[in-house]
């Protein structure tokens, strides 16, 4: 549920944050397109568990938002670009932390 205010309490900014860079596959897309413009196509070979809806609606989302870039080049077949807008590459230093996190998260539950 998106909230048209964030004034409950200190932790209202966590929620801000998290509903717009959560969900299943966000993430993985915005950890992507940090280094480098990805087509559709290839995205989708990244993450191979993602369905192409769900890719879509992911996709849409972080746009609207105003996160990521949607380049389409008017030819046949349809080539669509995605890349980190200036705002979205703000995220880097939380992607950063959360890949590096994940990455100890994971050894410690190997242990």
């Amino acid at each position: 549920m998106t909230h048209a205010r964030y004034d409950c309490n200190e932790g209202c900014p966590v929620e801000a944050a998290l509903e717009v860079i959560g969900g299943k596959w966000k993430g993985i897309v915005l950890y992507h397109l940090l280094s480098e413009t990805i087509r559709f196509n290839e995205l989708r070979r990244l993450i191979p568990e993602v369905t192409q809806r769900m890719l879509t609606k992911q996709l849409r989302e972080l746009e609207a938002d105003k996160l990521i870039l949607r380049k389409v080049y008017p030819e046949v077949p349809p080539k669509v670009e995605y890349s980190m807008s200036e705002y979205g590459k703000t995220l880097a230093p939380v992607i950063h932390a959360l890949k590096d996190w994940g990455t100890k998260h994971k050894q410690k539950q190997k242990a």
